[in-house]
This record gives C-alpha cells, structure tokens and sequence, in this order.
C-alpha cells in the first residue's frame, strides 16, 4: 500500500520561510491543492512595531497559510521617499520571517503586488483599514477566482513614520 501525497509542512525556520518570487506559484499551487487556505497580505514593514504585529496575527487568523510580499528596497525607496528603508529588505524579510504568524515572506521589486497576487493566488487578499474605501491593488483578481478581500483595522497611534518623526524629535531635544 503506498502513502498518499507527502503534505508540505509550513517551515519554522526563518530562513526556510524567505521565498524567490519564482518559487512562489508551484509553492502555492501545492499548498492551494493541500486544501490549505492561504492568505496574503504586503507591505514595507520598515521598521517592524507593535501594530504590525497584530495586524499580521489578524490577517494570519483569517487562513492557515499568511503569506506576506515584501517591497524590496527600491520599491520603497519610490514609494516612501529617500532615506527610506530604514532597514534592509534582507533584515525586514528575516524579522518577518521570525514571527509564527507568517509562513512565507516572498519580496518584490515593484511598486505593487499586483504580479506577485497572480503567482500566489490568495484565498484572501488583506489590507490595512486605511485601504478602506480605496481601491485595493489585486481585489479584482483575487475577486474573479472566488477569494475574499478583508481590512485589518489598524492599532491606534503606531506607524513607522509616527515612529520617526518621534526619533528625530527625540534625537532634536537631545542635542539642546
């Protein structure tokens, strides 16, 4: 008698979790023909905060694989203004990586996820409340194929921008 398919099994380790966009549509494909629910969800998480954290702990309830793009350093650099990232996207990945809530952290290099949500093909696409009301890169795709798009209200008074201009305040008030 032989064993049915081998299930693939979500990694724990952060370095595993840390995905090539070219890996990322037989990944999914695979975990989809699983019957594992897959959720998604990106951003720059620059400087990785509270807020963030419940935020993808939300996102992750919603599923049984979060899988999290993250801008690569140019596509933040466009998008933020220069001086940003803060952080490496090589450091972003590996902290996101380290949260139990994520499965798989896949980075991206342009300035929306829309390509990146055609490879994975989410069951549900979320996105921070502050999209409410706007249009949401990949809700049409992920609409047509049966998904679901979701907000995630935000927690009160944490950003990494908020964060900051607190720093440079601080930094400002040090030097009198």
């Amino acid at each position: 008698m032989r064993a049915g398919p081998e299930r693939t099994r979500l990694p724990e380790d952060p370095e595993k979790k840390i995905i090539p966009v070219g890996r990322a549509a037989p990944l999914f494909s695979r975990l989809r023909r699983e019957g594992k629910r897959i959720v998604f969800t990106n951003g720059c998480f620059d400087i990785l905060h509270a807020g963030h954290a419940k935020y993808l702990r939300k996102a992750a309830s919603l599923g049984d694989a979060l899988i999290v793009g993250l801008n690569g350093d140019a596509s933040v650099r466009r998008l933020k203004g220069e001086g940003r990232p803060i952080q490496g996207e090589a450091d972003r990945a590996y902290l996101l990586a380290s949260l139990a809530c994520v499965a798989y952290v896949v980075i991206f290099r342009e300035d929306t996820p829309a390509r990146l949500i055609e490879r994975v093909v989410p069951h549900v696409l979320v996105k921070g409340g502050d999209w409410k009301g706007r249009t949401i890169v990949g809700a049409d795709f992920v609409h047509a194929r049966g998904g679901s798009v979701r907000t995630v209200r935000f927690l009160a008074g944490r950003s990494t921008t908020s964060i900051l201009r607190r720093a440079a305040g601080a930094g400002r008030n040090s030097q009198s």
